[in-house]
């Protein structure tokens, strides 16, 4: 006998009565900690739903039906909607953990929606005799069926199973909505089953996923960026959510059309008897196993106490010839020492150096050794051992401790060649007020950032000490750096020629072309050693800034150049929806979100735009007197002038000339005319063509007309010569573009 409402084989989606039995089973649960006002959030969406009202549910309707929120409800200036959607989804996520993780049935909310989506859930034998439903579970060939069945061996799943599947995955809250990635995981699943894989192609997704015109031509890099993010989702639902699940859906690389295959269940990975690696230069004979002529010994013999450094870098210099790519620094993350006496020491400790090294190869500028090797190595791992076997410059390893509800997590990165410790950093959180999964979730977001970024420690000790084999491209990298730390006319010169040569040499190096892009871009928009040649600046940026992307569509570097190329060729737009993109891809790389709010706060989002930047900032040092500016900048329009004059004096780039303007504006509001003319004289000796061409200048920074006004008084406040009529001009084209 079963419940009212149980499930039927092949069912898409549980019965009415299977899905309020659930939402009753969880309600009533003490594992389900949700507030009285998140209760009646779920009550809510959950009715609507299922009486087939589901489009009704927006975030006004929820605010004035569930919360009693006016009419004037504005989603964009009072976020209680998506505070109280985001706390039940980590509840409900902490629920199928404990109390729930024997249900048939599945209820989560994804994101970017308040939709609720119930899915069936493949028992195990557990849940088999812990519930009594009827529920769906793939038909899946055994080992032995395979071998001497009449199921033969390979064999796939059926459509049914991959559907299922694929239900699975877009309502799991582990696939995360990046985008369109569920809708595009869909449209390729639903394509393939149909017969239609032959049409899967770069520019069918455009049109019918993408919404892109006819005209869509393979020089808009959505589809290429989109698949990569999909790829990285499902590569991550199967680390977490899907390890048990009976069919794998994958997504190759080099192609769009999906594969389907039984998922082998995981299985925990023993150190012993996983292989070490070795260097590249020991998987041939022994040199001291050859035979060798004597001339010929005593050459090797003197080679090698004459250059003993060689040993390491062979390696890399192997690598460079394989991959095209030059060497970058590399970093191993060693497993975690469990120092705690209870279950979740253990397995924080796991899962932490998981959550690390999936937020660790997001940075493009580093390359980080992959699970496997991980894995094979032993909590405290000596430098020793990283530096021989692996050829690995960094080693980051730590330990979880854990008392009582309290845990404390230890994380420090070494220096391999000499044994030092470069940084440590202790985290300590309270299990009971936070979730396991967001503990170390949020460790490993702060311990990238700090280590990873473009300003990270890492980036700091390759500058201050480079590394023997760093002759070529990757020294491009560092000076990029540096000069977007000061940006100088002189700098500019210096890195374009050294990018421009990496990029010859290394034509799939993804981060070179990201970084010369951004040099191009400063051609036109700072006026930095302007050249005649063709194409112009503005277009050899955007056609560097693709080429990155093709090459790699998850580097953070090329998501940026894309966006602020597209941004000052006037596709205000589309440069928005990549730097949402790439801060949902990598949302640790503060260079990035800087940026980002700089484009966002001159698109006239000032209020967004300082938020990010206040973000960035404190994690941002090396690149901080450029964004100091921005929010200086931001703080001004925003009326808040001490912000402003504060944040424009911590910036103080003095080779810069907007530097100079922002300063001359902030000064002259402020009640400072001394200051704002001096600042006002050195901006008109390095830039004389800025002020006369000025409503140009700000057109390309895509400033708003009222803002453009605003700043245009503050230039005259500081007696820079504003050619007259300007501010008629910017008027008028106001109103004839309001009026069409």
């Amino acid at each position: 006998m079963t419940h009212a409402g149980a499930l039927e084989p092949g069912d898409m989606r549980p019965a009415e009565g299977a899905c309020r039995e659930q939402l009753s089973r969880i309600q009533q649960s003490t594992d389900f900690r949700a507030t009285e006002r998140e209760h009646r959030f779920l009550d809510y969406v959950v009715d609507e739903s299922l009486s087939g009202r589901g489009e009704r549910i927006k975030a006004y309707s929820v605010a004035v039906e569930v919360f009693g929120r006016n009419s004037t409800f504005d989603p964009q200036n009072d976020p209680i909607v998506r505070i109280a959607a985001s706390h039940i989804r980590r509840s409900l996520e902490h629920y199928y953990l404990t109390g729930g993780r024997a249900d048939p049935v599945v209820l989560s909310i994804p994101k970017g929606s308040y939709i609720p989506v119930f899915s069936v859930r493949a028992p195990t034998e557990d849940t088999a005799s812990a519930m009594a439903v009827d529920v769906y579970k793939p038909m899946r060939p055994s080992t032995s069926e395979q071998a001497g069945s009449n199921i033969p061996a390979g064999a796939v799943p059926s459509s049914q199973d991959v559907l299922a599947q694929l239900q699975r995955i877009v309502s799991s809250p582990e696939f995360r909505r990046v985008g369109r990635t569920g809708v595009f995981l869909s449209y390729l699943v639903e394509e393939a089953l149909a017969g239609r894989g032959h049409r899967i192609k770069g520019y069918s997704i455009a049109i019918e996923v993408f919404k892109r015109p006819e005209s869509f031509t393979q020089d808009d890099p959505v589809v290429r960026i989109e698949a990569g993010t999909l790829r990285r989702e499902l590569e991550r639902y199967y680390l977490v959510a899907g390890r048990n699940d009976p069919v794998r859906i994958g997504l190759p690389k080099g192609g769009y059309v999906p594969t389907f295959a039984w998922n082998e269940p995981a299985e925990p990975i023993i150190a012993e008897a996983v292989p070490r690696p070795r260097p590249l230069d020991q998987i041939a004979a022994p040199w001291w196993r050859m035979r060798w002529p004597i001339p010929t010994a005593l050459a090797v013999v003197a080679g090698l106490v004459g250059s003993a450094y060689w040993i390491n870098v062979r390696p890399m210099i192997d690598s460079v010839r394989m991959t095209g790519i030059p060497v970058r620094p590399t970093l191993v993350v060693a497993p975690f020492a469990n120092l705690g006496d209870g279950p979740s020491a253990e397995l924080y400790a796991r899962g932490l150096a998981e959550e690390l090294l999936t937020a660790l190869p997001r940075f493009k500028e580093i390359k980080v050794f992959g699970r496997e090797t991980s894995a094979s190595l032993s909590p405290g791992v000596g430098v020793s051992q990283i530096r021989n076997e692996l050829g690995a410059r960094y080693l980051l390893d730590g330990s979880v401790r854990t008392s009582g509800s309290r845990i404390r997590v230890t994380v420090r990165l070494l220096d391999t060649s000499d044994g030092s410790i470069l940084w440590s950093e202790d985290y300590e959180n309270d299990l009971q007020t936070r979730d396991l999964f967001a503990i170390q979730m949020a460790v490993a977001n702060k311990v990238a950032a700090t280590v990873a970024q473009p300003y990270g420690v890492m980036a700091q000790v390759d500058s201050a000490k480079p590394p023997p084999d760093d002759r070529g491209a990757y020294e491009c990298t560092l000076s990029f750096y540096a000069y977007r730390a000061e940006l100088s006319v002189e700098r500019h010169a210096d890195v374009g020629v050294c990018l421009e040569k990496a990029v010859t040499q290394y034509p799939s190096y993804a981060t070179a072309w990201a970084m010369l892009s951004i040099v191009y871009l400063d051609e036109e928009r700072f006026k930095f050693n302007s050249r005649s040649e063709m194409p112009p600046p503005m277009q050899r940026a955007l056609q560097a800034a693709r080429r990155a992307i093709q090459l790699d569509p998850d580097n953070t570097r090329g998501l940026q150049a894309l966006m602020t190329a597209l941004f000052f060729n006037q596709q205000f737009a589309e440069s928005m929806r990549i730097g949402e993109l790439a801060l949902a891809t990598n949302p640790n790389d503060t260079e990035l979100m800087a940026e980002f709010g700089t484009r966002l706060a001159m698109g006239g989002q000032w209020q967004r735009g300082a938020a990010l930047l206040d973000q960035a900032l404190p994690l941002n040092p090396g690149a901080a007197g450029y964004y100091h500016g921005t929010r200086a900048l931001a703080a001004f329009m925003l009326g808040d002038y001490p912000a402003a004059v504060a944040g424009i004096r911590q910036a103080d780039l003095q080779k810069f000339p907007l530097f100079h303007v922002v300063a001359a504006i902030i000064y002259a509001e402020a009640g400072m005319p001394e200051d704002a003319r001096r600042e006002g004289e050195t901006f008109m000796q390095m830039r004389p063509d800025f002020v006369p061409n000025i409503a140009a200048e700000l057109k390309i920074r895509n400033i708003q007309p009222g803002d453009q006004l605003r700043l245009i008084t503050g230039i005259r406040k500081a007696g820079m010569p504003v050619p007259d009529g300007v501010e008629a001009a910017i008027t008028d084209s106001t109103v004839v573009s309001d009026g069409h």
